[in-house]
């Protein structure tokens, strides 16, 4: 199991972006093994609509933590390849300017937005009417857009280079992509688009307050405190109530009972050995042998 603990020890020594891929890798993964068990079982598979992202209200009320889940969610290979791709590279560029915690603050703000104005959308405009009770959200699109935008709000002029094109500034990339986005809305998958758009109102929310001195990710180590609360065992602690002894004849009557007691438990020890000795007469031992 080599090449486990090779995973376990990158992802916890690895930086937010190797995390993310990870989470995001792990539950693809997942979900894809789920999916051939059922298809070879004879079966179908419908657990992904309770973590994807419903349009609708009442199916939202139902599964409120879609809106969180929706984020990490994929299912076709060249979707998470891309965006995972995206994630890296972009990223590491946001964090030439951003800390850590504040890419994983915007992850979740980007996609939080994103969700918020798809559902907003499908709610609102009558063409959305007649498919807003089958319509679902899933992919890290948003939260990744956020922090492609937020780093192109930080420093527009960063020239980056694209594959047959060459030397782009930051900015125009971004602007390419929000009015891609903006006319995608009317030719293909219109949900996508509008969580999209939603991410990119995150990102430049975010940078423009970072550029005023406001961290709206400021949550984030509280957050990341709780979780680990959460799964984190907690340790079991043992308790013992011993009154001290009043008077000397008292102090030494206790102490020849400990003795005693002491003997009888060697004497166990010697007999059947140490794994026979109850909790009590253990740490009985333990506080002698200090």
């Amino acid at each position: 199991m080599e090449i486990w603990n090779d995973i376990k020890t990158s992802f916890k020594e690895g930086s937010v972006i190797t995390r993310l891929i990870y989470l995001n890798l792990g539950i693809f993964l997942l979900f894809r093994l789920l999916h051939l068990f059922f298809f070879l079982s004879g079966a179908g598979f419908n657990g992904l609509i309770w973590f994807e992202l419903p349009a609708g209200v009442p199916q939202f009320l139902r599964q409120p933590w879609s809106l969180f889940t929706y984020m990490f969610l994929h299912f076709d290979f060249l979707h998470i390849l891309f965006n995972l791709l995206v994630l890296y590279w972009f990223g590491r560029i946001f964090l030439d300017y951003f800390t850590q915690n504040q890419l994983l603050g915007l992850y979740l703000l980007g996609g939080l937005t994103g969700g918020l104005v798809y559902m907003l959308a499908y709610n609102l405009f009558p063409v959305f009417s007649g498919v807003i009770e089958s319509s679902y959200l899933l992919g890290a699109s948003a939260s990744i857009i956020a922090i492609l935008i937020a780093a192109a709000v930080r420093d527009p002029n960063r020239d980056i280079y694209l594959f047959l094109i060459g030397r782009v500034p930051l900015k125009f990339l971004a602007l390419f992509m929000v009015l891609s986005y903006i006319i995608g809305i009317s030719v293909s998958n219109a949900g996508g688009n509008l969580a999209h758009l939603g991410g990119v109102v995150a990102g430049w929310i975010f940078a423009s307050a970072a550029q005023k001195g406001k961290d709206l990710t400021s949550f984030v180590p509280a957050l990341e405190k709780g979780w680990m609360k959460l799964i984190r065992p907690r340790p079991k602690i043992s308790v013992i109530h011993k009154q001290p002894p009043r008077d000397d004849y008292e102090y030494n009557r206790q102490r020849m009972a400990d003795h005693q007691e002491l003997n009888r438990i060697l004497d166990k020890i010697s007999k059947t050995g140490y794994d026979s000795l109850t909790r009590s007469e253990k740490e009985i031992l333990f506080r002698h042998g200090k």
